[in-house]
């Protein structure tokens, strides 16, 4: 079932999520859907753990080497794919697009568990202030957000990820490798 809404988002936004589509796409009356799912937050909720989950396995994939610079902006690279080549999920997770939506903890620690690799990928680079880590997460997902607003599947903001890592390393890295 979680395929299929998938699907439906993935073709007319988060806002066509529609139970009666979803059953219908699902094979099953929409009544069902109902025995699956309490609501359609609860499938927002179960696409949020998916998507979530998804997140934190790529994080989880991504090299460490011995340049904490270069595993930064691998990291942001890969951060910035995940977006733009699935903007509902995006949405979903990093957007609150869905009115009246907000992930159960359950759902939400697993985002949360990848920002930490986040924050801890920036200590290695001497990055340790909240505020510099709140900046970062501002610059990546800013750039996600032209690039789906303004050029959706080009490259204008997403080819601009080494410069902004530089940037940032250049302003906000301290040298130290630990806190």
């Amino acid at each position: 079932m979680l395929a299929a809404a998938w699907g439906l988002v993935r073709e007319d936004g988060l806002a066509a999520l529609s139970l009666r589509e979803l059953a219908r796409r699902a094979g099953i009356t929409t009544p069902t859907v109902y025995a699956y799912f309490e609501s359609k937050n609860a499938i927002f909720d179960a696409m949020f753990a998916e998507a979530a989950q998804a997140f934190v396995d790529l994080k989880a994939g991504l090299p460490v080497t011995d340049d904490p610079g270069k595993d930064l902006l691998t990291e942001a690279e890969a951060f910035v794919r995940f977006c733009v080549d699935d903007v509902p999920r995006y949405q979903l997770l990093f957007q609150r697009s869905v009115p009246g939506f907000t992930p159960s903890p359950e759902s939400y620690e697993l985002a949360v568990g990848a920002l930490e690799v986040t924050r801890e990928l920036l200590a290695r680079n001497g990055v340790h202030d909240q505020r510099h880590l709140d900046i970062w997460t501002a610059i990546t997902t800013g750039l996600v957000d032209q690039q789906v607003s303004n050029e959706p599947g080009g490259d204008r903001w997403t080819r601009l990820v080494d410069d902004v890592t530089q940037m940032f390393l250049a302003r906000y890295a301290s040298g130290e490798t630990s806190p």
